[in-house]
C-alpha cells in the first residue's frame, strides 16, 4: 500500500461540493488543543460566523462535530419526547429520514405527503394541524435535496405558530445558497451541513436554535436518549465564561476549515452568495434545455444550486456518470428513490457555482451524449 493521493474532480453532484483551495489549506494548520484559549476564541469566532450564515442572533449557534445526518438528529432528540406528536412534511427522501427520527424518539409522526419534485402544501400543513390540535412540532425540508424543490420556509413557519408549534428545519443544502432568514422567519431549530454550499469538509452541522426551542429543551420531562447529541452538555463546551467544560474531542482541522469557508462567505456578502448561485443557475439552464433536457420542478420552486433533470429517453445513466468521471473527472449525482435511474442531481453548491464548472458541465454532457 501507499499514500492515497486522490485525483482533481469536479464536484457537481449532491454533495459533497468543490472545496477552495483557502479551505483546503486551512485543513493543514498545526493542529491545537480542543481547549487551548486560542481554539476557544476561534469557536466564538465560529458561532459569530453561523450567525451571519443564518441571518440570526440566536445565542444558540453552533457546528456539531459530526455530518448534517447528526444535526437532524440533534434537533429531535432534544425537541421531541416520547409521545409527543409531530407533523413531518414529506416531499422526497429528507422527509421521510424525518419521520423516522421521530418514531426513534418515540414520537408519533402525522404525516403529509406532496409529490417529489413538488414544494410542501401549505394547505396541507394548514389542515393538519387543524385536525391534530396536539401537535407541537413541524418538521420539513427547506431545500429537498434528492429532489431541488424550493419549500416556502417563511410560510410553513408562520401556519406553525398559528397553532402554537415549534419548527424543526432541514437547511443542509439551502444554508448559504438561497435566502434562509432564520430570525424574520422565526424559524425553531435549523440544521445544516459543511459540505454544501459552504463548501467546506463533510462532517461537520452547523445548527441553530432560537429561545423558544432552548426553552423546551429545558424544560424536558426525560433525558435526551443520546448522551453525544444532548445539547446540554454540549452547550457547555461550546459557551460560557471562563473555562469550557470537556465534552467531546472537537474535530479541530474541520472547524478551522469552517472558520475559513463562513470567513470567505462573509467577505463575499451572504446577498451576492445567494444571487451568484442564481446567475449560473441560469447558465446552466439555458444549456441543458439547448440539450434537450428537462427539469423535474416547476421554475416558480427549483433549486439554483441543485439542477434535478429527467434523463433522456434512451440514455444509460450509469454509462453517462461513469464516462463523465472518467474522461473529465467531473461528478454529477444519480436520482435517489423514486427518481433512482430516472433523474441526474447537477450540483451548483458553493465554490463550484462558477462559470468554469458550468462550461464544463454542459461541454462534457454534450460530448457524451452524442
Amino acid at each position: 500500500m501507499q499514500s492515497f493521493i486522490p485525483p482533481k474532480r469536479t464536484l457537481m453532484g449532491p454533495g459533497p461540493s468543490d472545496i477552495s483551495p483557502q479551505v483546503l489549506q486551512a485543513l493543514s494548520r498545526p493542529t491545537i488543543g480542543h481547549l487551548d484559549p486560542l481554539f476557544i476564541k476561534m469557536m466564538d469566532e465560529v458561532k459569530e460566523l453561523l450567525k451571519y450564515a443564518f441571518q440570526t442572533k440566536n445565542d444558540f449557534t453552533i457546528a456539531v462535530s459530526a455530518p448534517g445526518s447528526a444535526g437532524m438528529e440533534t434537533c429531535f432528540v432534544n425537541l421531541v419526547e416520547e409521545g409527543e406528536k409531530v407533523l413531518v412534511c414529506r416531499n422526497g427522501v429528507f422527509g421521510e429520514r424525518m419521520r423516522q427520527n421521530v418514531e426513534r424518539c418515540g414520537g408519533i409522526p402525522i404525516i403529509i405527503d406532496d409529490k417529489w419534485g413538488e414544494p410542501v402544501s401549505l394547505d396541507k400543513v394548514a389542515q393538519a394541524l387543524e385536525e391534530n390540535p396536539d401537535i407541537s412540532v413541524v418538521a420539513f425540508v427547506h431545500a429537498e435535496t434528492s429532489t431541488g424543490v424550493l419549500s416556502d420556509a417563511k410560510a410553513i413557519a408562520q401556519i406553525a405558530r398559528q397553532y402554537n408549534c415549534l419548527t424543526i428545519v432541514d437547511a443542509v443544502t439551502s444554508l448559504g445558497g438561497v435566502p434562509l432568514l432564520v430570525d424574520e422567519w422565526q424559524l425553531d431549530a435549523v440544521y445544516s451541513g459543511s459540505q454544501k454550499c459552504l463548501s467546506c469538509t463533510p462532517g461537520l452541522s452547523p445548527v441553530t436554535f432560537s429561545d423558544k426551542a432552548v426553552a423546551k429543551m429545558q424544560s424536558r420531562s426525560s433525558v435526551v436518549q443520546s448522551w453525544f447529541l444532548d445539547q446540554s452538555l454540549v452547550l457547555g463546551y461550546w459557551s460560557g465564561e471562563g473555562k469550557r467544560s470537556y465534552h467531546h474531542t472537537a474535530p479541530v482541522n474541520s472547524l478551522y476549515a469552517l472558520h475559513e469557508s463562513l470567513l470567505m462567505l462573509k467577505h463575499e456578502g451572504i446577498e451576492q452568495a445567494w444571487q451568484r448561485h442564481a446567475d449560473y443557475h441560469q447558465e446552466l439552464k439555458q444549456g441543458l434545455e439547448a440539450l434537450g433536457i428537462k427539469f423535474i420542478v416547476d421554475e416558480e420552486y427549483r433549486l439554483p444550486q441543485l439542477n434535478a433533470v429527467y434523463i433522456p429517453a434512451g440514455i444509460s445513466d450509469i454509462q453517462v456518470r461513469e464516462q463523465l468521471l472518467e474522461e473529465y473527472n467531473l461528478e454529477i449525482g444519480a436520482g435517489l428513490g423514486e427518481l433512482a435511474g430516472k433523474a441526474w442531481r447537477i450540483g451548483l453548491m458553493g465554490y463550484a457555482a462558477k462559470k468554469e464548472n458550468v462550461t464544463l458541465c454542459l461541454k462534457a454532457l454534450s460530448d457524451v451524449l452524442k
